[in-house]
């Protein structure tokens, strides 16, 4: 294993991941859809993976991506969290904003 690979991954591992809050919009329908992550970065891509899959547990989600496909569909972050101590507070935090956001975009969660 070269240096340059090792150094990839040592920095791979030490990167920095930023929990929050993201939307799922409906253009045709308006409605939204709340959910929190441990990691807003790669959320997205886990979603759409599992939406184009046809596996998505939000059943309404996934019968809005059958309808509507993947363009009618947008993604957003509501809220970014700062870096907390501890997985406990986090995970607090993420449940309190998510239920703030499911309140004030009248949606429902994912």
């Amino acid at each position: 294993m070269t240096i340059d690979r090792k150094a990839a991954i040592a920095a791979y591992k030490e990167r920095k991941t930023v929990a929050g809050i993201y939307v799922v919009r409906c253009a045709a329908s308006g409605e939204a859809r709340i959910g929190q992550a441990p990691n807003l970065e790669t959320i997205q891509n886990r979603i759409w993976f599992s939406l184009r899959q046809g596996s998505h547990t939000c059943r309404s989600l996934q019968a809005a991506w059958n309808r509507h496909g993947e363009a009618g569909l947008t993604f957003g972050e509501c809220e970014r969290l700062e870096d907390e101590e501890t997985a406990y507070v986090r995970n607090a935090l993420l449940k309190e904003r998510t239920l703030h956001w499911l309140s004030e975009l009248k949606a429902e969660p994912i």
